[in-house]
């Protein structure tokens, strides 16, 4: 997200003469900097990875003591997803420590 440097409203991306800039709607102010294609811009907006496969890999989750349902160990790392409606509640997901398996609670 970026801000108007003349009077702090945030920019909208347009499309001018098949490429998109960034402009003000309250003081006309237009980057000079070419962004992407809307076309471009709608395909990566429409990506949505809750968590990747490197970052399965990392170990900074931070860690609980609940019961594994496939092998019964204590302790599995945890994350909250906001699944829903913003009115609902998150879902809470799980990773077990020791055989990786994944399980999600709603809270």
């Amino acid at each position: 997200m970026q801000f108007c440097p003349k009077c702090g409203t945030t920019l909208s991306p347009q499309k001018k003469e098949k490429k998109v800039v960034l402009s003000c709607a309250k003081c006309g102010y237009e980057t000079r900097k070419v962004q992407k294609s809307l076309s471009t811009m709608q395909q990566d907006s429409e990506k949505i990875v809750v968590i990747g496969r490197e970052e399965q890999k990392i170990r900074t989750l931070p860690k609980t003591r609940v019961e594994c349902p496939k092998c019964g160990n204590n302790e599995a790392f945890y994350w909250l997803v906001q699944t829903r409606g913003a009115d609902e509640s998150s879902t809470q997901f799980f990773r077990c420590t020791k055989c990786r398996t994944t399980w999600r609670e709603n809270a």
